[in-house]
């Protein structure tokens, strides 16, 4: 499993854009003014589309730095407001695969986590303390030494999935923060399903794009 290394445009039109962001790079920009995904697509916007003034482009859901996969974006602010709705009525489906330390008893199953937003990471608390993180994977393959899982998000809490693996033990390969053993360049996790409703037209949109 070999995470993205180049941004690639997906999908676009007058409401929407859909890409697949690169590992290692930050989904928006930050105080530093560093280079991020999302100044990347409105530069490809500005040449597209020959625009002399600013773009309105806002991602409707961030992915950490070191995670590839893809990510929606709203090219007007009607469709960021309607897309945010979806997210917080859970109508936006989103699909991660994660390759991870160590093999399942299960098939597949439930994590469920109280989780807290530290300096740079998530820790696991108890229920009066963190907010409620659940997730649902599904076991696609087993290697000698780890997983491949499928990984829907129930809920979007800061380093989630990260977070809740790490704490029963089984850390996404390359994620020394959490506890991975396993060296790597990048950590292997990978946004490869998206599915949400057009803002516009509401027509049902879906995407795919998995890794080897």
């Amino acid at each position: 499993m070999k995470c993205k290394d180049k941004e690639e445009i997906v999908y676009c039109d007058n409401h929407i854009l859909v890409a697949i962001k690169p590992c290692n790079l930050p989904t928006q920009p930050d105080d530093l003014g560093q280079d991020n995904f999302q100044d990347r697509i409105k530069n490809w916007l500005k040449v597209k589309f020959q625009k002399k003034g600013n773009v309105f482009l806002h991602c409707v859901h961030r992915l950490d730095k070191p995670v590839s996969g893809l990510v929606l974006f709203a090219r007007s602010s009607k469709a960021l407001s309607r897309l945010n709705e979806q997210m917080r009525q859970k109508k936006i489906k989103r699909i991660y695969y994660a390759l991870i330390e160590g093999h399942f008893d299960k098939q597949e199953g439930d994590l469920e986590h109280y989780l807290v937003h530290q300096s740079h990471k998530a820790a696991v608390v108890g229920k009066n303390d963190g907010k409620l993180a659940k997730l649902h994977y599904r076991v696609l393959k087993k290697n000698k030494d780890t997983t491949l899982l499928e990984i829907e998000l129930d809920t979007g809490r800061y380093h989630q999935i990260r977070a809740q693996f790490g704490h029963i033990g089984h850390p996404i390969v390359g994620d020394s923060k959490y506890g991975s053993h396993i060296f790597s360049n990048e950590i292997k996790l990978h946004q490869g399903k998206l599915e949400f409703f057009h803002p516009v037209t509401q027509e049902k949109m879906s995407f795919e794009n998995k890794l080897d």
